[in-house]
């Protein structure tokens, strides 16, 4: 039952972050990071890396909200003309968000072995959502004794 909540959460999550879009996010930059490792299982070194992602990826949107706070505290907004220039301007910045959390995304599922790369595939087609495509680690291999 656990599981089922967890997936659904990650399906709503995943609905949220990306309304307007079709690929299938994680949503590193968000405040799931219990329903990731949750759901995928994450191990300790995936989980450790996940936070230092998310905390690069905060220090990096930091910046960019603080680029779109600045753009509406300054930018004109009297003509239709000036609010189409800022609107213009604020997808501009929205979409380098995106982006960057594209790309955070994408590094996390490289670290997801087999198993939970499948796991995504699947939550991806639950929510209808086009998932990235990456080649995920094998699994760790032991040494013969």
């Amino acid at each position: 039952m656990k599981k089922i909540f967890s997936s659904l959460i990650f399906i709503a999550m995943g609905c949220l972050v990306q309304a307007q879009e079709s690929d299938c996010m994680l949503g590193l930059g968000g405040s799931n990071t219990e329903t990731i490792v949750q759901v995928f299982q994450l191990n300790e070194e995936q989980i450790g890396q996940l936070k230092e992602w998310q905390a690069e990826l905060s220090m990096t949107n930091k910046v960019y909200q603080e680029d779109i706070r600045i753009l509406f505290d300054t930018h004109p907004q009297s003509t239709t003309k000036e609010l189409e220039e800022l609107a213009n301007k604020y997808r501009v910045l929205k979409d380098q968000i995106l982006e960057n959390a594209r790309a955070y995304d994408i590094k996390m599922l490289k670290l997801f072995n087999p198993k939970q790369y499948e796991r995504y595939i699947e939550l991806c087609a639950s929510a209808r959502r086009i998932p990235y495509k990456v080649v995920p680690q094998p699994f760790p291999v032991k040494d013969p004794e």
